[in-house]
């Protein structure tokens, strides 16, 4: 699975490890978020990160 950087602060979402900040368990793809899902750093929108 691709991992995906904010392109604001340059926080980086990886699938295999998830979002323990916000209770997402490892295996959980980018596209799989939710349309509303932001960054748990800066609270940016879903749409600002790019594949890295």
């Amino acid at each position: 699975m691709d991992r995906y950087v904010c392109t604001i602060c340059g926080h980086v979402y990886d699938p295999e490890k998830g979002e323990p900040k916000l209770d997402l368990p490892p295996g959980k793809a980018f596209e799989d978020l939710p349309d509303d899902w932001q960054c748990p750093v800066c609270f940016a929108a879903k749409n600002v990160f790019v594949k890295e």
